[in-house]
């Protein structure tokens, strides 16, 4: 165990082993060093063998558990239920090692941090006399809407998405919401029963404590009304939990997360090149994440929007998401654009030449877009994304959502309409790139040293650090 930094400030950082869930408690371990805390962060052995290159950063040491799938998922372990079972029963038990390990050496822990899908990290913690806080990755607007339907309001928002999932549902605190905008692991169509039991749990634990803080990656220009609407918790923006030389420059060398578990396009240097050959806000960048998967038909509808938009593009489309596949018209495309297996998101986005961003809707991809000012089109999947495309349409007011027709596919010329309002000449399209320069700056104020999101993070680390 590294013993640097001051013995009094020490973090046990617990991260869920998911790219999403990597990359911002990083950054939020980053922010901490600048503070003199010494952070210890854990993760799973699979994700820590599967991190290409592990950062080497003052003051955090790394430390990883096995959760039962040390080589990866293998067929016939694809059981979420299951998976999440092992990965608790496990993961207790180091995390509980650790702390008793730590401090028996002399280097206690001063508090634990852990992530959304993680709540028996709490129960470890309070059987430990340990202080422990939630760091919500997702946006604001997502934890009320949990915490609604747990709290009264489960068949207000069931029935309303059983009768028309289009009919507003109307919630304390939150602006007029349809089914469509509600997290899947909610909808009656759920299949991923480990996610409903996680956040119910999640909520029950915190309701056990008396007005508990919670760490969101957001900032208050965006969610204010949702922050403020919500008494029952602290909920406190940190946000946006994104690369200092990208945010508030306080770090130039800060430019990357670290915490990649796909490796960039063989030739990183080619891709970058010629994005940044194009003319200003010609590209436009397509990326479904680190998760996503779509189907052969539905990538064939995107190449052929694409093609019909007639501009230049960059799809990142996974090695293992093409498997044996390959689209009708992969000649053509590569033609007029780039398609790549991984990139460094954050680049392609700061390039002056990309100029739309089409995005499954993640809330760290959503926040990257808008520290970097550029447009969306919202092209949600699952989970969070279908609140955080309403966030981009109506709230940030930043892009356009796709319209999903009868049989669940994105036809090609929905793809195209979205990127022509985006993209175009039109009044519409005019207004949303000005939101999106104006959110970038609001992100990046809240940022600095002085603004919103920053004086958080100080009082955070003055009150619960010390």
């Amino acid at each position: 165990m590294d013993n640097t930094g001051d013995k009094r400030r020490r973090v046990l950082l617990i991260s869920f082993p998911s790219q999403g869930h990597i990359n911002p408690s990083l950054q939020f371990a980053k922010r901490l060093t600048r503070h003199h805390v010494h952070v210890t962060f854990v993760t799973s052995l699979s994700v820590y063998r599967r991190m290409p290159q592990i950062p080497t950063l003052p003051h955090v040491s790394f430390a990883s558990y096995s959760d039962g799938y040390d080589d990866g998922f293998k067929p016939g372990d694809d059981d979420p239920n299951r998976s999440h079972s092992e990965m608790e029963r496990l993961g207790s038990e180091a995390v509980k090692d650790m702390i008793t390990t730590n401090a028996e050496e002399g280097q206690p822990f001063t508090c634990v941090v852990y992530s959304i899908l993680f709540p028996w990290v709490a129960v470890v913690a309070r059987s430990l006399h340990l202080p422990s806080i939630l760091l919500w990755i997702e946006p604001t607007t997502v934890f009320t809407l949990y915490y609604h339907y747990f709290n009264g309001y489960k068949d207000t928002i069931t029935q309303s998405i059983l009768d028309n999932p289009s009919r507003t549902i109307q919630l304390p605190g939150l602006p007029l919401l349809t089914g469509h905008d509600v997290p899947s692991f909610l909808l009656p169509s759920n299949v991923y029963g480990f996610g409903f039991s996680v956040f119910r749990r999640l909520f029950e634990l915190l309701a056990q404590q008396t007005n508990p803080k919670v760490l969101v990656n957001t900032f208050e220009a965006l969610e204010q009304d949702v922050v403020r609407g919500m008494d029952k918790f602290h909920l406190v923006p940190i946000g946006p939990l994104v690369p200092s030389a990208f945010l508030d420059c306080e770090d130039p060398s800060d430019a990357s997360f670290g915490g990649d578990m796909f490796p960039c396009s063989r030739n990183n240097d080619d891709y970058i090149s010629w994005l940044n050959s194009n003319p200003k806000a010609a590209v436009v960048y397509v990326s479904f994440g680190s998760i996503s998967r779509l189907s052969k038909e539905q990538n064939e509808e995107i190449a052929s929007g694409l093609l019909s938009f007639g501009q230049p593009f960059l799809w990142v489309i996974k090695d293992e998401d093409m498997g044996d596949d390959t689209l009708s018209c992969r000649e053509e495309l590569e033609a007029v654009g780039k398609i790549v297996p991984w990139c460094s998101q954050l680049e392609v986005l700061s390039s002056p030449a990309t100029g739309c961003f089409v995005t499954h809707c993640g809330w760290n991809s959503t926040l990257e877009s808008l520290v970097c000012g550029v447009p969306m089109v919202g092209f949600p999947q699952w989970a969070d994304q279908g609140t955080n495309a309403k966030i981009i349409q109506d709230m940030a007011e930043t892009g356009v959502r796709v319209e999903v027709g009868m049989d669940g596919m994105v036809k090609r010329e929905e793809i195209r309409r979205c990127l022509e309002v985006v993209m175009g000449d039109s009044n519409k399209g005019e207004e949303i790139r000005k939101k999106a320069l104006k959110w970038k700056e609001l992100a990046k104020g809240a940022a600095r040293d002085g603004g919103s999101s920053d004086a958080n993070f100080k009082a955070f680390v003055d009150q619960v650090c010390s």
